[in-house]
């Protein structure tokens, strides 16, 4: 696992563009177990330990019906993450590969998601089993998983059709 600025052989950085603001509004905070990167999962089990997501003000309203749920999308600000790697060596062996290939955590909008099994709701916490991020990891969105879901609208001619 990387350390914090580390370039392992085979790793390239380049200067970031200067940051714009998105509009981004961290919704809640993620609690889990985890205060190192290096102890962190690599990928969230589903008989991994409750994590906690809490929902802040004014957006508690918005849990309604969520429990209708068993697995959730969790969308959430990897903060502590690099973002100016174009190039990196997961392996540590020297080899690299582009960053849009791998789900390491540096990019350059360090935006994580994991689908988490729903375990239960007390008020605006949501206990969760699944997670792999680090203890206090600023919340962006959640989401009903989307697999569960069945089209809107029946395939149209065309839809699939490669230009």
């Amino acid at each position: 696992m990387v350390r914090e600025n580390e370039i392992r052989k085979g790793e390239r950085a380049v200067e970031a563009p200067p940051a714009t603001d998105a509009g981004l509004v961290f919704i809640g905070r993620i609690h889990t177990p985890w205060t190192s990167r290096m102890a962190t999962p690599r990928q969230g089990r589903r008989d991994g330990p409750i994590c906690r997501i809490e929902v802040f003000e004014p957006w508690v309203e918005a849990l309604a019906n969520i429990e209708e749920f068993e697995e959730l999308e969790v969308l959430y600000w990897l903060h502590l993450s690099r973002r100016d790697l174009v190039l990196q060596s997961p392996a540590n062996d020297g080899s690299a590969r582009g960053t849009f290939s791998i789900r390491s955590p540096a990019r350059p909008n360090p935006i994580g998601t994991s689908i988490v099994a729903l375990a239960g709701r007390e008020g605006n916490v949501l206990l969760v089993r699944g997670m792999d991020c680090l203890d206090g990891t600023p919340l962006i969105d959640l989401k009903p998983e989307r697999t569960g879901f069945t089209p809107i609208a029946p395939p149209q001619p065309g839809d699939f059709e490669v230009g």
